[in-house]
């Protein structure tokens, strides 16, 4: 099972539908879900502290952590190791880049500052791109997306 994590209007959602392939408009996720080997979170879990304690007892139950970050927000909303406080691996994943204005290496060095140690996958659930390399390296971990 594998679980998004990160700020608001970063593309979870959009990004697990893409992973999952299924259809439909991603609406604003209000809490956590959980469908089909996959678990959505709100934007607000992660930027809102309070919330973090939910975010570590759900994240028990993933195998695989995706913390996601869009190629065109360049602000700081998540704080230094924020990862740290996941016992399940954590890799990053850059959304939206198939948007103008955009700039992965500001979206990587979020990702880092934030904690990911492990690969970073650029990718765009609108058209697709990177989403085949994304799939494989969940695979390979032996997870359900």
């Amino acid at each position: 099972m594998i679980m998004l994590i990160g700020p608001v209007g970063a593309g979870k959602t959009s990004l697990l539908n893409a992973l999952q392939q299924t259809s439909g408009k991603a609406e604003k996720t209000q809490s956590i879900r959980f469908c089909d080997g996959g678990i959505d979170t709100p934007g607000e879990y992660a930027q809102i502290p309070r919330f973090y304690s939910a975010l570590m007892v759900t994240a028990a139950q993933a195998e695989l952590i995706l913390l996601v970050q869009a190629a065109n927000d360049y602000r700081v909303l998540l704080p230094p190791g924020f990862v740290s406080m996941f016992s399940r691996p954590v890799i990053g994943v850059i959304t939206k880049v198939d948007l103008p204005e955009t700039n992965q290496d500001k979206a990587r060095l979020r990702l880092q500052e934030a904690g990911v140690r492990e690969k970073v996958f650029p990718v765009s659930a609108f058209t697709g791109a990177g989403l085949a390399e994304l799939m494989g390296h969940i695979s390979e971990r032996g997870c359900k997306k």
